[in-house]
């Protein structure tokens, strides 16, 4: 298996540095990312459009706040699926991404067969959900769920500090 500096091998140091301070605040003018990572403006947005074009930045959007939107409780669903072929992870996939709720859904190898995290309001909203929706996806068999007491740490963008 690569390891992380494999996997970023054809990037420089400049194209590093871009996809940190980006992760970090993507509303940045190029003028002030050149700055940052000590190019000239026109060289920077160059290595910004290639960056994009290459796959490495996919979009930018805003980060909402959860508890500004009442969306405070985390539940974290273990699903074990009750048939695991092709066909049948595909219509799983298909209708879980169709759930408002489902912030994230991982295929995960072990003892079941995905892990979704889901926010929603409170426990009687997830109750609702988990219930309603995702205890009624195709091929679920058996459902298990943790909740989260507190996030500690929740992001991907604080983890590209470690491309540079």
């Amino acid at each position: 298996m690569p390891n992380e500096d494999s996997i970023y091998s054809e990037l420089d140091q400049f194209d590093k540095k871009i996809l940190e301070v980006l992760s970090e605040d993507g509303r940045i003018s190029i003028t002030d990312l050149a700055a940052r990572v000590g190019l000239s403006k026109t060289p920077c947005q160059l290595r910004f459009r290639k960056l994009i074009n290459e796959g490495y930045i996919e979009g930018f959007k805003a980060i909402l706040n959860p508890s500004k939107m009442q969306l405070d409780h985390i539940a974290f669903v273990e699903v074990k699926l009750s048939n695991t072929r092709e066909d049948a992870l595909k219509s799983f996939n298909d209708a879980v991404k169709k759930i408002r709720e489902v912030d994230e859904c991982h295929m995960i190898a072990g003892r079941f067969d995905y892990l979704l995290k889901i926010r929603t309001r409170d426990i009687g909203r997830y109750r609702r959900v988990l219930g309603e929706r995702i205890s009624t996806l195709p091929h679920v068999a058996s459902t298990s769920t943790n909740v989260a007491m507190e996030t500690v740490k929740e992001s991907w963008g604080k983890a590209a500090s470690s491309l540079a």
